[in-house]
């Protein structure tokens, strides 16, 4: 039980914690004109909270979700949640989402990382869209970590993506020169035998912050105009056997499991196996239609961290 702080004691205290928290002298300034070491100084600051003669409340603003954040932080075992505050419409949604997702990687990437970022997705179009650059100090390679060879125009989107994010963090962009999706088996292999194919996928294992969209069974419009998602029966089968979601063409169930299929044997494209070991693999999604893919992407732990709308949040936290 800690001891009663005397008269002297609490006058001292207070006079300290009002130098600090009231008139915002800095504790070296506050050691100088009270004869006190720094040291001291702040072993007074962290009485004065335990004696509760400092009460440090944080006022939340409209439009932050703390709670939610925490919530969803210790329910899917998340390094980290952002819970975006928008309007229930998936225009609202993406564009919310990416220009969220645009400060979270302003603000926490570091000289050297390598960021590998997923192609056709929308909401990292938008992130890249309202992002800043970086300074000249930070320096940060871009992989392409799913192929982006499709239709003409939809090719366009995909390598410019990747050299977009490279141009803003000031590295050097890295383009994987196959489609997201061969027409066989046979032609995955003949690809992945490729030089230039070969050398990018080995630097998947080098990622340290992956960008990930996570895909809905019914492909979107970006997606299907690239040549590069699987046809009605294919999406018809991949239902039947459990699948509910993608990351990078890579299918799982509602309860995280990979799906395993003769499809998967064609993709192009970083694992699952391998977005799970890396640092952080963030995923950028929200909407009714992501709801059951990103629940089976937080079940199989497949991201870390997850940028997300409010509703998606409250709805995952609901079951």
């Amino acid at each position: 039980m800690q001891r009663m702080p005397s008269l002297n004691e609490l006058r001292l205290l207070v006079r300290v914690s009002r130098l600090y928290y009231e008139q915002d002298e800095t504790q070296s300034t506050i050691a100088e004109r009270l004869d006190l070491s720094q040291a001291t100084v702040s072993r007074l600051l962290k009485r004065a909270k335990e004696a509760r003669i400092v009460r440090t409340s944080v006022s939340v603003p409209s439009g932050a979700f703390p709670d939610l954040e925490e919530e969803m932080q210790g329910r899917y075992g998340l390094r980290q949640a952002i819970v975006v505050d928008t309007i229930d419409e998936d225009a609202h949604i993406l564009r919310d989402i990416g220009s969220s997702a645009a400060f979270y990687l302003e603000s926490t990437i570091r000289n050297g990382d390598v960021i590998g970022i997923s192609s056709w997705s929308a909401t990292l179009l938008a992130m890249v869209d309202v992002m800043h650059s970086l300074p000249q100090t930070t320096r940060a390679d871009v992989v392409q970590i799913l192929g982006g060879m499709g239709s003409p125009g939809a090719e366009a989107h995909a390598t410019q993506l990747t050299q977009r994010l490279a141009r803003l963090t000031n590295g050097e962009p890295v383009l994987l020169p196959a489609p997201g999706l061969a027409g066989s088996e046979e032609s995955r292999r003949a690809l992945a035998r490729d030089n230039f194919v070969a050398a990018v996928l080995k630097r998947f294992d080098t990622v340290t912050i992956a960008l990930v969209g996570i895909g809905a069974m019914q492909p979107s419009q970006m997606l299907a105009s690239s040549g590069n998602a699987f046809v009605q029966e294919e999406i018809d089968m991949l239902r039947r056997e459990g699948a509910v979601g993608d990351i990078c063409l890579r299918f799982y169930d509602r309860d995280g499991e990979a799906v395993r299929t003769k499809l998967d044997r064609r993709v192009i494209a970083m694992e699952l196996d391998q977005l799970r070991r890396v640092r952080r693999s963030v995923g950028l999604a929200g909407g009714k239609r992501k709801l059951d893919g990103i629940r089976g992407a937080l079940a199989g732990k497949w991201i870390n961290v997850l940028i997300t709308d409010r509703f998606t949040a409250v709805s995952l936290l609901r079951d």
